[in-house]
């Protein structure tokens, strides 16, 4: 009786371990996904003109929520979803932007996956 005790112990132990790493995980994943920026030094970095910052906020405001549903789903689609939210949003930033702007708009990009792990 006691090693049946002790037994499901700790099967229940391991049980929330587990479980508690895996809540840990998803607020890991949550915050990396979290594209949010302070669109007045983007629009000073990047030398935006008015009507451009406002286009650049709606266009990643869209960029984020996509991020931020990516990260809520499965990880057998969040890198399709990540791939696929990356490439609207460099589409519409290609039409906003000048040559100039869109090069710092991808070295910013890309330096914002790198840091947080998702160039995978």
């Amino acid at each position: 009786m006691k090693r049946l005790f002790l037994t499901v112990m700790a099967v229940l132990s391991m049980t929330v371990t587990f479980a508690e790493n895996e809540n840990l995980n998803n607020v890991d994943n949550a915050s990396a996904y979290n594209m949010a920026v302070n669109y007045d030094r983007l629009a000073d970095c990047l030398g935006l003109s008015t009507d451009q910052a406002e286009a650049v906020q709606d266009i990643h405001t869209s960029f984020c929520a996509d991020m931020m549903n990516a990260a809520g789903a499965n990880a057998d689609e969040r890198a399709g979803m990540v791939k696929r939210a990356v490439e609207k949003d460099l589409k519409y930033m290609r039409y906003v932007l000048n040559d100039n702007q869109y090069r710092k708009y991808l070295v910013l990009l890309n330096a914002t996956f790198n840091n947080r792990g998702l160039n995978k």
